[in-house]
């Protein structure tokens, strides 16, 4: 038997999942009515909402199982959530990943297993829309795309919960959505004895932007600060704008030479967008607060970045005294 894999983002995965405080909850007609056409539309015994947690799939409906969760080392949909588009079964005895898994050799004897994806509105897939049979079978194409279109469903309703944790103008994670993904990230690396890191960002100059070119410019300007930091960071961390001009950044599980080499690669790609920009009549630039996450010390999100703002205002004085004392 394969045991799924785990995504590389899978603290912030997990993080994301739990912020919607949607585990453990009573079923929902809109999430049982989609398993339940789905169901009845490709007449399989089975189909599933499937939540995949850190050591479990939940499943938020359950449409002809009996049970709420399983283990998630034996489960299907943590392979699924690996992938991009639907993951197909089409005899598990013939896989041998699967052919000799409990939940092929017992109940439910899963032969035929097809999975979606659901993805929520940061790019994280958090669980499965799932058809499951008793008999191998194939989907067609047309079939792929009716589940897939099924899927698409079931992630609006998960994103519905998740909207209000979104920045409507930079589509990363505003105060809000980035408190609850950092509270829960830093809960995991206590848990486990692993190092973060937080970076509290504010853009220099904004106000000028703002006054010299137009709000709409300065609009710009945050849109793209948001986009640099989301290609300089990795998946597995936690960026987000807490209003403004101010951004914060979560490193989990990263030493002092990652956390060297994520700045770097910041550096590198806010140059090349400067150097790339010249029409634009100004550059980007941010002073940045950084700290160290000492579970001694922080015990909150909150701790964290009171200590970053600090850190942060520090940087931009320092700033200015060196242009006073240069002009």
């Amino acid at each position: 038997m394969k045991v799924p894999d785990y995504p590389e983002n899978e603290d912030v995965r997990v993080a994301t999942l739990r912020s919607l405080s949607i585990l453990d909850t009573e079923p929902e007609e809109r999430f049982d009515r989609l398993a339940r056409i789905a169901k009845r539309l490709f007449g399989v015994p089975i189909a599933l909402v499937s939540l995949v947690d850190m050591n479990r799939q939940w499943f938020k409906s359950c449409q002809g199982l009996a049970v709420t969760e399983m283990s998630r080392d034996i489960s299907f949909c943590g392979h699924a959530i690996l992938g991009n588009d639907i993951f197909m079964i089409a005899d598990t005895l013939e896989d041998e990943r699967f052919y000799d898994n409990p939940l092929v050799l017992n109940e439910p004897r899963i032969r035929f297993y097809a999975g979606v994806p659901l993805v929520v509105p940061n790019g994280i897939k958090v669980g499965t829309l799932c058809l499951i049979d008793r008999e191998p079978r194939i989907l067609s194409d047309e079939d792929r795309e009716l589940l897939r279109d099924l899927g698409q469903m079931a992630a609006q309703e998960l994103s519905s919960v998740q909207l209000a944790t979104i920045d409507e103008l930079t589509q990363i994670s505003n105060r809000r959505g980035f408190s609850a993904l950092a509270h829960h990230a830093l809960n995991l690396c206590k848990r486990m004895n692993k190092p973060a890191s937080l970076f509290f960002f504010d853009l220099d100059f904004f106000k000028e932007i703002n006054d010299r070119y137009g709000h709409a410019e300065g609009d710009n300007a945050l849109v793209n600060f948001s986009k640099i930091l989301k290609e300089s960071f990795r998946e597995s961390d936690v960026v987000g704008r807490l209003g403004g001009d101010e951004f914060v950044a979560l490193l989990t599980n990263a030493n002092q030479t990652e956390t060297q080499l994520i700045l770097n690669r910041l550096e590198q790609v806010l140059k090349d967008f400067n150097s790339k920009q010249t029409d634009r009549g100004y550059d980007i630039v941010y002073s940045v607060g950084m700290v160290e996450f000492d579970p001694s010390r922080h015990h909150s999100i909150n701790d964290l970045l009171v200590e970053g703002d600090r850190l942060m205002y520090a940087q931009k004085r320092e700033k200015r005294s060196k242009e006073v004392i240069s002009s």
